[in-house]
């Protein structure tokens, strides 16, 4: 199978951007608003900053559209920005631990299996809780580090499209 086109590549990673930046914006946003509703203020600051690295990435986009190879440069930053805001996150909560109250319902479940562990229940809480964020953090690096690689290597090709491309060519 013969190598993709830059052009199709730039197709590709315009695609993708715009729904990443799209879906980043749109759920961060949410979850920032509903911490800002809980009175979360930490959680409200982070879920802005999150939806921040979407619109960057949607500024990228636009840019990229319109035939600024430094679009890329947008693209591939908010990937690191947002591994930064959410591993700054993950260690702020690992670092001041508080523990949510458990509903009744899954109170039960939580102790029988704390018991089977041979721990207590708040050792189990602690070691779920630090699971967790270790996991979202963990999570974090796979995802936006591959996203970010997945740019990086596709930075030539879209430089070399939109080079031959004329102005507003980069347009779906």
């Amino acid at each position: 199978m013969p190598p993709l086109l830059p052009e199709v590549i730039l197709q590709r990673v315009l695609r993708l951007a715009r729904f990443d930046g799209m879906s980043v914006l749109t759920i961060a946003g949410f979850f920032g608003l509903l911490a800002a509703a809980a009175g979360d203020y930490r959680g409200a600051i982070i879920g802005l900053l999150v939806a921040g690295t979407g619109a960057i990435e949607l500024h990228g986009v636009t840019l990229l559209k319109a035939g600024y190879a430094e679009g890329m440069n947008w693209v591939i930053g908010s990937q690191f920005f947002m591994m930064a805001a959410m591993l700054g996150y993950c260690a702020f909560r690992l670092a001041n631990v508080v523990i949510p109250p458990i509903p009744p319902n899954v109170a039960t479940l939580v102790e029988t299996t704390a018991a089977q562990l041979g721990w207590s229940t708040d050792e189990y809480l602690h070691f779920v809780y630090r699971l967790s964020f270790q996991m979202v953090g963990g999570l974090t690096v796979l995802y936006q580090g591959s996203m970010a690689i997945y740019y990086l290597r596709r930075r030539v090709a879209v430089g070399r499209a939109l080079m031959n491309a004329a102005p507003g060519a980069a347009e779906e």
